[in-house]
């Protein structure tokens, strides 16, 4: 019944979570919930008094551009040059996106043939394998190993592979495994694609959720970066956005303009009102910005303390609002996270779900209140102790 390419996907590893949550909520359970990346937060007040206002403007109830508004696009630009000193042309290198997820899902449509292939992180964000199979690509994994710092070893890339490959995804500050870069790395990226004929795609949605002196660069950043690549961003983890649907791609002119054909045909763009409201938040007061992070240092703290406590080997993140996990012995990381849904009513992601080199990890989301987050440690421990 259903087409080739969608046999290849396996079930969206957040629905599944969903599911098993639903059906733990109605037995009763207390579920604490640190599986998926949804801000708990509230959206900033002045951004939804701005959409408020925008919403009854009957000029923005018609159909959008398919680009984005020029005041968004312009407050994208500037927010660029704000955050990164990289300068970007709004009408040529901007464009918005229904959410980050929806661009990357869509961008290997403009520039895969069938069969070519698609450097792809492992483990990662679903989307970008998801993606290149609906485009009829075949995605190739770049383990994200310990020893390397959750980085792909670029030169272990075979010559026909990368003879082969048009598109190579990237993503730092990474989910899952909260891993972080320096320019240096972008800078490897670069040459790499250079050499390679390849488009570089950073994802760049956590970049402004970061502790410890540590500041993410963009990609774009880097000498030569925009002759090869792009990056996407969106408003869903800075702004705490996530329901609001709105993103945008930035970078090489080639590379936004090849997407825009894709969405032109697919979708008839973002509500003026989500845009303006999104305009606000880009250039409006971002001291909500910094008090996120600061709820999130003592969520990711109190955390950390605790799983270290308990024995678990856990990297201390530098940005991210993720804590990714080794799993005890004995189990594999399906199996060790059913253990904590059925034996505890916690929801975490096992690491397996995001790739092959995702096995023998958990990831915790810090969308929980630091009570909350407690309260989980304290079930692991009795666990433990039982």
């Amino acid at each position: 019944m259903y087409s080739d390419k969608l046999n290849l996907l396996p079930p969206y590893l957040f629905a599944s979570l969903d599911e098993l949550k639903r059906d733990k909520i109605k037995q009763g359970v207390d579920v604490i919930n640190l599986g998926v990346g949804d801000p708990d937060l509230p959206t900033p007040p002045h951004i939804i008094d701005t959409l408020c206002k925008a919403a009854r403007d009957p000029k923005n109830h018609k159909y959008p551009s398919y680009n984005g508004m020029p005041e968004f696009r312009e407050a994208v630009a500037r927010w660029y040059k704000n955050r990164f000193g990289v300068s970007l042309d709004m009408d040529k290198e901007v464009i918005a996106l229904i959410g980050s997820k929806e661009g990357i899902a869509h961008l290997p449509l403009a520039f895969l043939n069938k069969d070519d292939l698609a450097l792809v992180p492992d483990p990662a964000y679903t989307v970008y394998r998801i993606g290149v199979i609906l485009a009829g690509g075949i995605p190739i994994p770049m383990p994200l190993l310990k020893e390397n710092d959750f980085k792909p070893d670029l030169s272990k890339i075979d010559k026909k592979t990368r003879k082969y490959s048009k598109i190579l995804f990237i993503s730092y500050p990474n989910n899952p495994t909260s891993a972080t870069v320096d320019e240096s790395f972008y800078k490897e990226v670069v040459d790499f694609a250079m050499d390679n004929d390849l488009i570089v795609c950073s994802d760049n949605a956590y970049s402004e959720i970061y502790f410890d002196g540590y500041k993410p660069p963009s990609f774009l950043d880097v000498k030569n970066a925009k002759n090869v690549g792009v990056e996407f961003n969106s408003l869903s983890k800075t702004y705490n956005m996530t329901g609001w649907r709105i993103g945008y791609l930035v970078g090489n002119e080639d590379i936004v303009q090849g997407l825009g054909k894709v969405k032109t045909n697919v979708d008839s763009g973002v509500f003026n009102a989500v845009q303006i409201a999104a305009t606000e938040a880009l250039l409006g007061d971002q001291s909500c910005v910094e008090d996120n992070r600061k709820v999130y240092n003592e969520r990711r703290d109190v955390l950390l303390k605790g799983l270290n406590n308990l024995g678990f080997d856990a990297m201390k993140p530098l940005a991210t609002f993720y804590v990714w996990a080794k799993i005890p012995d004995g189990y594999d990381s399906l199996s060790f996270s059913k253990f904590l849904l059925d034996n505890a009513g916690i929801v975490v992601t096992p690491g397996v779900g995001f790739g092959e080199y995702g096995e023998g990890y958990i990831r915790f989301a810090l969308t929980e209140k630091v009570e909350r987050i407690e309260e989980c440690i304290n079930r692991i421990s009795r666990l433990k102790n039982r």
